[in-house]
């Protein structure tokens, strides 16, 4: 009895510290290697698997990617969700949108994929939290409209024990103010607009990283921004995921090529952005 009691501590032990490592690993990458770029998926792997599912995020963690996100939405009866859009038609065939039903009438509709229903549901974001605990790191997409859930959020990251894995996607960075007021540890990733707002960004605060668009990338830009020790965010959804699907290795190479600066990529190809990196030794 002694010995199977000494096997179960030490599969134990030797689980933890696996799971410890897998996002440890990842968070010295973010920290302490700017040169690796970081993939983030888009929605989870929703190509292969219902978006904004745990489905979703488990590949997402199997494929090794660094960050994934989460579409933050609430429900009639205040119980924080996963949804990417206003309306739940396109991912579960019904009408109307999360806020318009509880959590439980919710769960009578399975998520969709490819138009056919799975055996998947849409989770609530304590469950997708518990999910990446020591796995991955998070971008919290948030979509709530108002306050008091961004507020539970927060708090609910904490409880989780996830908040140090998060990146809480402001679209208004002046909104980082109210959100560091209710809990002054979460890392927060603003998104700018402009060149303008770049600066105020820099200014306002020292943050993780940084959502920049092309539209106004500049070497001086991306260089102001990783000057501060933050990341800079682009995304390849759109034309260069499609350049990639049309001829492997093209979409990529030209993003790289036009932005070099940019170390984090949300892209809906994950497992062949991954791929493409390693090659070029920029991914872990």
């Amino acid at each position: 009895m002694k010995f199977l009691i000494t096997c179960f501590f030490t599969i134990l032990a030797v689980s933890l510290h696996a799971q410890s490592s897998r996002v440890d690993s990842i968070l010295q990458d973010f920290r302490q290697r700017p040169e690796r770029v970081m993939v983030a998926a888009h929605r989870g792997p929703h190509l292969s698997h219902p978006e904004n599912s745990l489905a979703a995020i488990r590949e997402a963690i199997r494929l090794g990617v660094d960050i994934v996100e989460l579409d933050v939405r609430e429900t009639k009866d205040g119980v924080l969700v996963l949804m990417h859009d206003k309306t739940i038609t396109r991912t579960t065939g019904q009408p109307g949108g999360t806020q318009d039903y509880t959590y439980a009438q919710l769960q009578q509709f399975p998520l969709l994929h490819s138009g056919q229903p799975t055996a998947e549901k849409i989770p609530t974001l304590e469950a997708a939290l518990q999910l990446v605990k020591g796995q991955i790191l998070i971008d919290i997409d948030f979509k709530a409209d108002n306050a008091e859930a961004a507020r539970k959020t927060c708090d609910l990251l904490k409880a989780t024990g996830t908040r140090e894995q998060a990146l809480f996607f402001l679209y208004d960075y002046k909104e980082a103010a109210q959100l560091h007021s209710w809990d002054p540890q979460v890392p927060i990733m603003p998104r700018a607009y402009n060149p303008g707002e770049t600066a105020a960004i820099l200014q306002m605060a020292k943050f993780p990283a940084v959502h920049i668009d092309e539209s106004f990338y500049t070497e001086e830009v991306a260089g102001s921004i990783r000057k501060t020790g933050a990341r800079v965010w682009l995304n390849a959804l759109g034309k260069y995921d499609k350049a990639e699907k049309e001829i492997p290795g093209s979409g990529f190479a030209q993003l790289l090529s036009k932005y070099p600066a940019v170390n984090i990529i949300q892209t809906d190809l994950p497992e062949e952005l991954i791929a493409f990196l390693r090659k070029k030794g920029l991914h872990r």
